[in-house]
């Protein structure tokens, strides 16, 4: 099965709906991660939380992992390596994919959990800037985990 490289991208990140004939709003499209897709059903926006007005429609505390990529079209099993352990440690997903990448969201809840599942399924997760707050020790003290 491939092994993959997944990279935490900082922030939260909120999942919208909204009526398939209402424009692409201004907030939706900016710099950073932003994907919008329309269909007969629905207007489907992933982005920023924070740019998202409260009276939209959006399921929010996502988090955000990019697959280190590009992958050719012709490779095979690329999500099914990583979703394959999640859905058996039972941790919802949203995936999206690009013309060079795929992306991951999972709720913030569990972004630990899908942390330790991935490397434990042999993935290379790199946290950076989007690590989870460091653990207390005993005696107070702040360390940063080794395996979230």
């Amino acid at each position: 099965m491939a092994k993959v490289t997944l990279l935490l991208q900082t922030g939260d990140y909120a999942t919208c709906r909204l009526l398939p004939s209402e424009p692409v709003p201004a907030w939706a499209d900016t710099a950073g991660f932003s994907s919008i897709t329309r269909t007969a059903d629905e207007l489907s926006i992933v982005c920023a939380a924070a740019l998202v007005p409260a009276h939209i429609r959006a399921e929010r505390g996502w988090r955000l992992f990019k697959f280190q990529g590009p992958f050719a079209f012709t490779a095979t099993g690329i999500l099914s390596a990583v979703l394959t352990p999640l859905a058996t440690a039972k941790i919802g997903i949203l995936a999206l994919s690009t013309f060079d990448t795929d992306y991951l969201l999972v709720k913030a809840e569990v972004l630990a959990a899908t942390v330790r599942t991935l490397k434990a399924a042999g993935h290379t997760v790199h946290l950076g800037a989007g690590a989870p707050p460091p653990r207390k020790t005993r005696r107070g003290r702040r360390v940063p985990k080794k395996n979230p």
